[in-house]
């Protein structure tokens, strides 16, 4: 691991400005000349992906601030030229939303205090246990704060793990029993940490999320090859697919929902078509969620 990489997977701080440079790189090395209507170079290149100059030809920016600006150098830029760089690179929505906050985190030289460990309300918790569908409620650092039985039915057992393992992204790639759960874990695996990269843009000195991304960095291989990506994602509607081990497959969707008085804590919800097979599944679950519970924990 070299030293930039290290400085990023050791437990400490992130910085903005190295962010900025990362992100704005690797979004550059995803696209080809041709997919942005120029010709393709007959020469041999030595990196991937549009180069500076070509960026700075699409967008309109000069090579010295595009440079400056990867470097983390940038001063007092614009919505103009945000936009026109994120025309250029096709960036997503959300990809864009990042690359702003990166440059106002940077710019305007904020500083988040690390937070208290996260509370969710009595009522909320008592919310939970009265629905009958899987539901739970997410930190920023993908932990799992609160759910309900029928969650800890589906996902394996949440009430008979420690608090510090309950994490999205820790039973993803440190757990097989949860990763037989996801046929598609590729896929849920790669939203797992583009949500923690979209986290950590203004929070690079959290020392929560440096010490997971440490530990998931040493352990597992897998995520240090999405992490060095600088990819950032944010799903709050889709399909989850899972083979359960009791319930066998099941295709669910969920809604994901800001909290109004905290908006670092999200619930999500999953459900199924009325009359759909997986709807049938779920409702044989909610009949014993407390047997199901149990006979999961033994199955993983």
């Amino acid at each position: 691991m070299g030293t930039e990489e290290a400085a990023d997977h050791g437990g400490r701080p992130f910085d903005p400005r190295a962010e900025i440079g990362a992100f704005l790189r690797g979004r550059r090395a995803r696209l080809r000349p041709e997919d942005v209507g120029l010709a393709a170079s007959g020469r041999h290149r030595r990196v991937p992906g549009l180069r500076r100059e070509e960026l700075a030809l699409l967008s309109g920016v000069s090579v010295a601030y595009l440079t400056r600006l990867e470097q983390g150098r940038g001063a007092n830029v614009s919505a103009e030229v945000l936009d026109s760089i994120g025309r250029a690179l096709r960036l997503t929505d959300t990809e864009h939303a990042h690359l702003t906050h990166l440059v106002n985190c940077q710019q305007h030289n904020k500083r988040t205090p690390p937070r208290r460990r996260e509370r969710v309300r009595t009522t909320l918790w008592g919310m939970l246990a009265s629905m009958e569908v899987p539901a739970y409620v997410t930190g920023p650092r993908s932990d799992i704060l609160a759910w309900n039985p029928m969650a800890a039915a589906l996902f394996g057992g949440l009430d008979g793990l420690p608090s510090h393992e309950r994490n999205w992204a820790r039973l993803a790639f440190l757990d097989s029993g949860h990763r037989r759960l996801f046929p598609d874990w590729e896929s849920r695996a790669a939203d797992t940490v583009g949500a923690l990269r979209l986290y950590a843009g203004c929070h690079h000195d959290d020392p929560r999320l440096s010490a997971l991304v440490g530990e998931l960095s040493v352990r597992s291989e897998e995520f240090r090859r999405l992490w060095a990506r600088h990819d950032v994602r944010e799903n709050n509607h889709g399909t989850t697919r899972l083979d359960h081990p009791l319930l066998g497959g099941l295709t669910l969707s969920f809604e994901t929902f800001r909290l109004p008085d905290d908006h670092e804590q999200s619930l999500t919800v999953h459900h199924a078509p009325p009359g759909s097979e997986s709807a049938e599944k779920l409702r044989l679950l909610a009949g014993t969620p407390a047997t199901a519970e149990e006979m999961l924990v033994r199955s993983f």
